[in-house]
């Protein structure tokens, strides 16, 4: 009976068919936490049981010194303006390490956790995004980290100690005018040939763009499809994606060329060769490992994907808690803080938990890989998400800011971020692609218990293995459906739960009834669609929407249980975990009126209702959005606490500097405020905004000379904040350069046809 059911569901694709890069990319990495909620059934003994790691001494000594060192050399806007690195400053980060953070010791590398790259590429991209690109190409998917896992030994000692001084500065060509996030489909070609010699060599004709450090780099780590006609390796005519390394000055390579990328301008751009011919030992591995980069990529990216992007994307969320928490309170219309008005609240409140979330899935995340643990699904969902989420953060701080975030130069804070979130939004596979076909389509079938047991047996026609996942496959559908139906009319209530602060564990337990319900339904799409999953990505993006806040919630609770559960952070937790779950239920609610046919019918019939009924969450209250604008809108431990990781410039300096200046100020004067608003409602001073009264309370004794100077201070801090740069007409306008034109004009395929 199962031999012949195997063949009806072969021949009636009831399951999803694998490619071999599929496979590849299905073996890559770990399940790691996600498999609970595929399961239909999160162990949160397992999940508190996870490392929430922080930074070495000798990590936290880098940050603290270097980066800090770093920073304070670079004056972001200039660099934004002339588009260039000062010299003193490249020579900086290539002689303290930043090239090196991830090479081997022995090698001259740093070897720092991958939550310590995360921590300093957060800090230095919040800065200046262009300076950042020198620190995050060299230490994530390219020539050191390929080389470190998989190179020769010749190739890690010839490289990797020129890699750690910056000697070599890489970078990585993979995308292609028709390869972007479907990256197996490259067109770069390597063809395997014999010279004159009868050493084997390889001919390279390549067309690559948006590749970051492209223009300056001088050595490349390329990504090709590599042919042997002769089968001179005896592998076949077709070898399959390898990666080689290419040396800048090779007769038929060109670069030089820039793309000029949106808000920041960091050096990237195209990356062309003609019949470039080096030799077969620059494949990353040697020969044995011709045919294996599609492996090797996908191995790195199953945890890299958490570690740079998330990093800038978090740092930039941050940056918006320090400027929106701030500027609400120094900035006043109608006699008050635009921060106590309830519209700019509601935004404020909302970028004080998100950023909260999105830190504690960045270090939950880096956790597990400091542990060893390169868990896919998680990384793509922390790249997909974080990217999105603080690019809608940024959105809210520039709404906050109003004008002073439109207004270009020196002291815009946050409008460099706001313009160049977009790249995050794109790179490392297009989150459109990522949320609708990886997450939920890989997650579907890898971190399942039973599903690529199934797929498995199927294709290699193991009728004994077969019979075993599946019928344990049915039993977990039919358990989880009754468990399903028991968390929902009881609301998680009987949940078995760890020892957890009184004040979450409601949330365990809605996150516990929300993972039965999302197991449950992963089962009814791969029973019911199966095989034709993948082409459905209206519907799987919905089920990666539902997976993502829930993996972004469970990192919340383990950052509150780790930090020593801050009472101050509750309002934070409460809204966070609030939206998160809303957001579920939002998705739950599209996957039950999208899901078609028979099953569909049933689902809308039976499970709609009870489900808009009875919500996992409905959205964050106004209440809850005024005690999570609050945390960020007192110049404290909590906001310092808060806002840690970013840079933050002397009070003297232009834009961040000078706001948290004046906010330091505005709260310290805030009893003598209260004193003079006091002698106001007992009729000692006359109506009128308090800080304008001070010089007349301390004449009738209500304050004191010198607190009646502090507010004075304040005040002329306030407006310094305030204010937006002017150029004159000779700083604003440049030169045409007229019929010269300012950029060639020539498609990237017609330069290299």
């Amino acid at each position: 009976m199962f031999s012949l059911l195997m063949k009806w569901m072969q021949a009636n694709h009831i399951l999803p068919k694998i490619s071999d890069t599929e496979r590849q990319a299905l073996e890559a990495g770990d399940v790691w936490i996600d498999g609970g909620f595929f399961a239909g059934k999160p162990d949160f003994d397992h999940i508190l049981s996870q490392p929430y790691s922080i930074l070495s001494a000798e990590e936290q000594a880098f940050v603290d010194g270097p980066c800090e060192e770093l920073l304070a050399m670079v004056d972001h806007y200039e660099v934004a303006r002339t588009k260039k690195i000062p010299a003193e400053v490249l020579e900086f980060i290539k002689t303290q390490g930043f090239m090196s953070l991830l090479i081997p010791k022995q090698y001259g590398g740093k070897a720092f956790s991958p939550l310590a790259i995360s921590t300093i590429m957060a800090k230095i991209n919040t800065h200046s995004f262009t300076v950042g690109t020198y620190v995050v190409i060299p230490n994530s998917l390219g020539a050191a980290e390929l080389i470190k896992h998989y190179g020769t030994e010749e190739q890690k000692n010839s490289y990797l100690p020129k890699l750690a001084t910056g000697e070599y500065l890489p970078c990585f060509g993979l995308t292609e005018p028709t390869a972007g996030s479907d990256a197996a489909s490259i067109k770069a070609e390597g063809q395997l040939f014999r010279d004159d010699t009868g050493a084997i060599q390889i001919r390279l004709n390549f067309r690559k763009r948006y590749i970051t450090l492209a223009p300056t780099a001088n050595l490349v780590t390329l990504a090709c499809q590599l042919k042997d006609p002769q089968n001179v390796l005896g592998k076949g005519p077709d070898v399959g994606i390898t990666t080689v390394l290419i040396h800048k000055g090779t007769a038929g390579f060109s670069s030089g060329d820039h793309h000029d990328p949106m808000g920041e301008p960091f050096d990237n751009g195209p990356l062309l060769g003609e019949n470039v011919i080096i030799p077969v030992d620059n494949i990353i591995g040697g020969t044995a490992n011709a045919g294996n980069g599609w492996r090797m990529l996908m191995q790195q990216l199953a945890g890299g994907r958490a570690v740079s992007l998330p990093a800038g994307a978090i740092g930039a969320a941050k940056l918006v808690v320090a400027t929106a928490g701030a500027y609400s309170m120094v900035r006043q219309q109608f006699g008050m803080a635009i921060g106590h008005m309830e519209g700019v609240e509601e935004k404020v409140g909302r970028i004080a938990a998100l950023s909260y979330l999105l830190e504690a899935s960045r270090v939950f995340s880096c956790s597990a890989l400091n542990a060893g643990i390169h868990p896919p699904v998680v990384s793509a969902v922390l790249k997909t998400y974080t990217t999105e989420i603080a690019q809608s953060l940024g959105k809210d701080g520039m709404d906050v800011c109003a004008g002073a975030g439109v207004m270009q130069g020196p002291n815009n804070i946050l409008a460099k971020g706001f313009c160049s979130s977009p790249v995050g939004v794109t790179v490392e596979g297009a989150n459109i692609l990522t949320r609708t076909l990886i997450i939920f389509g890989q997650g579907a079938t890898r971190c399942h218990p039973y599903a690529l047991k199934v797929v498995d047996s199927v294709e290699n026609k193991d009728v004994s293995l077969f019979r075993s996942s599946l019928l344990a496959w049915l039993l977990q559908f039919v358990v989880g459906a009754f468990r399903t139906l028991w968390l929902g009319l009881t609301r998680g209530r009987f949940v078995g739960l760890p020892d957890v602060a009184v004040e979450t564990r409601t949330y365990y337990r809605r996150l516990a009834w929300s993972a039965a319900r999302f197991g449950f339904l992963t089962n009814m799409a791969m029973f019911a669609i199966g095989g034709n999953l993948k082409a459905r990505g209206k519907l799987t993006g919905r089920y990666a929407d539902a997976l993502a806040w829930m993996l972004m919630a469970t990192a919340t609770l383990r950052r509150f249980e780790a930090e020593g559960r801050r009472a101050e952070d509750l309002p934070l937790v409460d809204y966070a975990l609030t939206h998160a779950l809303s957001e579920a239920q939002t998705a739950f609610v599209g996957i039950y009126a999208n899901f078609d046919g028979v099953i569909g019918s049933i689902l809308r019939l039976l499970a709609t209702l009870p489900l808009r009924l009875n919500p996992l969450a409905t959205p964050p209250s106004d209440a809850m959005s005024h005690a999570a604008a609050r945390c960020i809108q007192r110049y404290n431990s909590q906001y310092a606490h808060l806002t840690e990781g970013i840079y933050k410039p002397k009070e003297n300096s232009a834009g961040l500097g000078r706001l948290l200046h004046a906010f330091r100020l505005m709260t310290e004067i805030a009893p003598i405020l209260a004193k003079i608003q006091d002698a106001q409602q007992h009729k000692y001073l006359p109506k009128g905004p308090a800080e304008q009264l001070a010089a007349l309370a301390a004449e009738h004794g209500k304050i004191s000379v010198d607190e009646a100077q502090q507010v004075a201070l304040a005040l002329a801090a306030r407006l310094a904040a305030i204010e937006v740069d002017v150029f004159t007409p000779d700083q604003y306008y440049q030169e045409s350069k007229g019929q010269q034109g300012i950029y060639s004009g020539v498609p990237l395929a017609l330069k290299t046809s």
